[in-house]
């Protein structure tokens, strides 16, 4: 794609790497066979090719983002499935982040939309304050059918509710800060895992079943003093400095982790997370102070499963004899490229795994996504449930609480977290939501 920004232009270092992304574009459109947002809606700027030739005139012309960009750039769900079906290795993720960003900086939303914002900005990182919304939201949850159906801003209010749990929070047995020693006599390596922001509260099992498989293993586990979101959240809202700020403050943690103890691996079972934090080299490249520690967190990080293939389980203490749906997220498949490790380690395990149809297709989730366009989400759910359930399995498993959250509101089949399954054929106990007439 020919570009025409000026020299003054692009200094700007954002400017400068999306001219680059921009000109590796060759308008084949083969992203557009595999966007969420164009197959269901059919319209060219609801494809990455359209919202690339959006994005081009906007930052060339160097004007504030308009009406018209927003809507299309907003029902992006950064699913990145148009990057892995890309011939030319056009980076959509950092040209679109950039235009987050540029909207953030220029365009002045609607007066709810900005409430909405703010509040998920505010509570969603924040453990403790999520905490407490879930509990005001467990009250609120039977109104939102209602709110949903007046549409607009209250429809949006009722998605929220609807995504909370229909119990109240819970908390895990094996939180943070802190250090787990490994059940072993030797100790194999020390990594540090990822509390996280939103999961730890809405599934507290995933951390402790993780951290039980990893002790067994001969892995020393350790949850930082200080750690915060990783930022993915704000980031995907383009609140820049908010993301870059969660970024350096992980940093600083982790390096100190590294520096004092050592790390073999930094884990993360939330691979949306995992996604963001793996490119916090990029998003720190441009700070002398931060640049070469980012690069080295992001060298470190690795998802749950990512890391398990390197691991000596043992042998399963459990037979499941169960099918499994394996639903590989967005984040996990088109966002990191981890495809088969979750699902071999599944197999080894002893379950029948099978591929969803359209697995490529995201359900949904995409962080606040289900809540900022819920009616998008909703048709993006529905299909992704129907291609579940063609597989007739018992169960579901996948690798990130958005999509557990989301693919959950739409089936009765049970959904688990991969290593929450992994823990209990190696030795753990069973996951909570199966049913005992189903691991029978």
């Amino acid at each position: 794609m020919q570009t025409n920004f000026t020299a003054e232009q692009l200094k700007d270092s954002h400017v400068a790497e999306s001219e680059k992304i921009l000109r590796k574009c060759v308008h084949c459109g083969f992203c557009t066979a595999t966007c969420p947002t164009f197959t269901l809606l059919g319209d060219e700027l609801d494809s990455p090719r359209g919202r690339i030739y959006l994005i081009k005139d906007m930052l060339e012309n160097d004007r504030p983002a308009d009406e018209k960009v927003v809507k299309h750039i907003d029902r992006c769900l950064s699913c990145l499935a148009c990057m892995t079906t890309c011939p030319s290795g056009v980076h959509y993720m950092h040209l679109v982040d950039h235009a987050r960003i540029h909207i953030e900086k220029t365009y002045k939303r609607p007066l709810t939309d900005r409430i909405m914002r703010g509040i998920l900005a505010f509570v969603l990182p924040y453990p403790q304050r999520f905490r407490l919304a879930l509990i005001g939201a467990y009250f609120g949850r039977p109104f939102a059918g209602l709110l949903k159906r007046f549409g607009g801003p209250f429809a949006k209010m009722g998605a929220m509710l609807e995504l909370a749990p229909a119990k109240a929070p819970l908390r895990g047995q094996l939180e943070g800060p802190g250090t787990f020693r490994t059940d072993q006599p030797e100790r194999k390596g020390r990594v540090a895992l990822l509390s996280g922001c939103a999961q730890p509260v809405l599934n507290p099992g995933i951390n402790d079943a993780t951290i039980r498989l990893l002790k067994r293993s001969g892995y020393e586990i350790v949850l930082p003093k200080g750690e915060v979101c990783c930022g993915a959240l704000v980031h995907h809202m383009g609140k820049e400095e908010a993301s870059l700020e969660n970024a350096r403050r992980n940093v600083d943690v982790w390096m100190r982790e590294v520096e004092e103890g050592g790390l073999d691996a930094i884990l993360i079972t939330a691979s949306g997370c995992g996604t963001t934090i793996k490119d916090y080299g990029f998003m720190l490249k441009d700070d002398p102070a931060y640049a070469e520690k980012a690069a080295k967190v992001s060298a470190l990080a690795k998802d749950i499963t990512e890391f398990l293939v390197t691991v000596d389980l043992g042998e399963p203490k459990v037979q499941p004899n169960l099918t499994i749906a394996y639903h590989s997220a967005c984040s996990m498949q088109h966002g990191q490229k981890i495809t088969r490790q979750p699902k071999d380690l599944l197999k080894t395990a002893g379950f029948n795994v099978k591929d969803v149809p359209e697995g490529h297709l995201c359900c949904g989730s995409a962080g606040t996504y289900n809540i900022l366009q819920p009616e998008i989400a909703k048709r993006l759910r529905d299909r992704k449930v129907a291609n579940i359930e063609k597989t007739k399995p018992d169960l579901i498993a996948t690798g990130n609480i958005g999509c557990m959250t989301q693919i959950g509101l739409g089936t009765d089949v049970p959904i688990v977290h991969t290593a929450e399954l992994l823990d209990w054929v190696y030795g753990g106990p069973c996951p909570d939501n199966l049913e005992p007439e189903r691991v029978q």
